[in-house]
């Protein structure tokens, strides 16, 4: 634990690759039900995403680890500014898979000097049922949101995981401490939780913004308000972040042009423009055309009629999809 936390970690535990039996059922049914979506990836590596014993054999621990990005904001006041984009936390500054894998590494090597043996090392990158391994591992619990939550760090964290051949002992899992609240789940814009525990990615905002490719269905898109990127709102209330540690590291601090941006300004980026403006941006990755259009549907939610010029510029732009919001956002606005 002392060594995870010199790396820059805030929550270490341990449990056994096999902790995690309940996975391979309700991954099943999360796919047959279609909630997946566009993610075609999550039914092609099921048989992993189910076991993680079988994505590496020789594994006997599971070391899980949690870092904190506690804004020192308020990720909900932004919506209340129509005329401004809404830009989830984690996505405020530098892409934080390049900083917990620097972390984990380190942490790794350690482990090998210290007790030998081999090591893999993940942070969102391989079809590793991280959440579930957290509550296996005694992180915290998955909420009714169905993210992590922690009794240390609330809501706010990024996990990271490094498999190990060592036989470590195993700590305690963690038990569901939600009770009676759903606040995370009136608070959805879009409806996306069918029950408590169950996300239907499909009308999620983050999903919708960041994995779904094309037009989005029209009726969701007036739901969506300002969120261009991702959507906070299921963590932001949860109670638990009464007990939010702040981020230490300065990479996860916001740049103070990502919390509130104007939307007009973000519409005008070429694919260049887009492209050196998000640098380093997990925004990057989806690309110029994608956050046209998420940028699109929140100027056409905004009520601004100053925006519609905006708007009219981009009717006409190469890109299909955006030129396909621009015309929905200027009717909207018209």
């Amino acid at each position: 634990m002392q060594e995870a936390l010199a790396a820059g970690f805030d929550l270490c535990r341990v449990c056994r690759p096999w902790d995690v039996p309940q996975v391979p059922g309700r991954l099943a049914a999360f796919l047959e039900r279609g909630y997946h979506g566009q993610m075609s990836w999550l039914a092609e590596r099921s048989h992993w995403r189910g076991a993680p014993q079988v994505l590496w054999p020789e594994a006997r621990s599971v070391i899980m680890l949690g870092e904190s990005y506690t804004p020192g904001h308020d990720p909900l006041e932004v919506l209340g500014h129509p005329e401004q984009g809404a830009v989830s936390v984690y996505a405020q500054n530098r892409d934080y898979h390049d900083v917990v894998k620097k972390r984990l590494k380190r942490l790794a090597r350690w482990l090998i000097a210290e007790g030998g043996g081999a090591v893999k090392v993940f942070v969102d990158t391989a079809p590793v049922p991280e959440k579930p391994l957290g509550q296996a591992a005694g992180l915290g619990w998955q909420g009714k949101h169905t993210n992590l939550v922690s009794r240390d760090l609330g809501s706010w964290f990024f996990l990271g995981s490094v498999f190990s051949t060592l036989d470590l002992p195993a700590d305690q899992a963690e038990v569901d401490h939600c009770g009676s609240c759903r606040a995370c789940l009136d608070i959805c814009p879009t409806s996306a939780f069918p029950a408590p525990y169950q996300l239907d990615a499909r009308r999620c905002i983050s999903y919708l913004t960041i994995e779904h490719h094309g037009p989005v269905d029209e009726d969701l898109r007036a739901l969506m308000g300002n969120r261009i990127y991702g959507c906070d709102d299921c963590l932001a209330v949860c109670p638990w972040n009464k007990f939010a540690v702040a981020a230490q590291e300065v990479k996860y601090h916001a740049r103070a042009e990502l919390v509130a941006p104007r939307l007009a300004d973000l519409a005008q980026f070429d694919d260049a423009g887009f492209r050196a403006h998000f640098s380093g941006s997990p925004i990057k990755r989806i690309g110029r055309g994608r956050f046209t259009r998420n940028v699109l549907y929140a100027i056409g939610n905004s009520g601004e009629a100053r925006l519609r010029p905006v708007a009219q510029g981009l009717c006409k732009d190469e890109d299909p999809v955006v030129a396909d919001a621009a015309r929905w956002a200027v009717e909207r606005l018209g």
